[in-house]
């Protein structure tokens, strides 16, 4: 049997070699992965129903990462350490586009009082690296670190577009599962979709992650023809405006470009 460890939105996260899920590593990695953004905390048994490993060895390995700082003990159960969150925030790549994004993000948030999300490519979604919200703005769905997919997100269309066409076959072969009755599911219809945002620089997707929202997004390249990743604004359908948006979202996509250009 092969173990998929699941991320926070049901998304199955990178892959792991059935042989490695037998290390004592591969194991430590499917105690840490067992966690979803909604869990505070899990007891002993769920960690062994939700990992597959052995009572014994999850309850062994557990001891071993609380004294390593990555678990913590919560009275009978077990939580997260901040040991993660600290050797997270050492990560070159993550810090080096969220510096750079930052500044312009908060702009774009002071501009439009909506949600503003930088999100990067990560197998066959969209790894969301930095969110900012304003008193209205969207405090579901999305979260720092948690992923989406690509085909249905509006970051991640833009990933699409600017990435090798092996990558979207590579999403159509894993079949593009609905998260809303609004997903688009059918390959000639998201491919020509792509193919307009290749050439306005432009995505949007309507309701197809969560009901009731609309996003728009634009691609940020650390060189002219290589991506680093999308920003991108999401708000509530009835009140969102995509050409007053894109505009703003135009400025913040070229000045964060500018930036990481700058640093390379």
């Amino acid at each position: 049997m092969t173990a998929v460890a699941l991320n926070h939105a049901g998304a199955a996260a990178p892959a792991m070699d059935p042989n490695a899920m037998n290390s004592v590593l591969g194991k430590a990695r499917l105690i840490i992965e067992a966690f979803t953004a909604e869990d505070a905390e899990l007891s002993l048994a769920e960690l062994v129903r939700r990992t597959g490993v052995a009572k014994a060895t999850v309850h062994r390995l557990a001891q071993e990462l609380i004294l390593w700082g990555l678990l913590e003990r919560a009275g009978n159960a077990y939580r997260l350490g901040l040991r993660l969150f600290e050797i997270g925030q050492r990560v070159p790549r993550q810090r080096i586009l969220r510096e750079a994004a930052l500044p312009y993000m908060e702009d774009l948030l002071l501009a439009t009082q909506e949600t503003v999300h930088f999100a990067i490519h990560d197998g066959l979604d969209v790894l969301y690296i930095e969110k900012i919200i304003g008193h209205r703005g969207l405090t579901k769905q999305s979260r720092v670190a948690g992923r989406l997919p690509l085909f249905c997100t509006a970051t991640g269309k833009v990933i699409l577009a600017f990435s090798p066409n092996a990558l979207f076959d590579e999403v159509v072969r894993h079949g593009l599962k609905p998260l809303t009755r609004n997903t688009i599911t059918s390959v000639p219809r998201l491919r020509a979709q792509i193919d307009t945002v290749r050439q306005e620089h432009l995505a949007t997707e309507a309701e197809e992650t969560r009901l009731g929202y609309t996003s728009v997004a634009v691609p940020v390249f650390v060189s002219r023809s290589m991506l680093a990743g999308a920003v991108s604004i999401t708000a509530p359908t009835c009140r969102i405006n995509v050409g007053r948006l894109s505009t703003a979202l135009r400025t913040a996509g070229h000045g964060i470009s500018r930036a990481l250009q700058s640093m390379g």
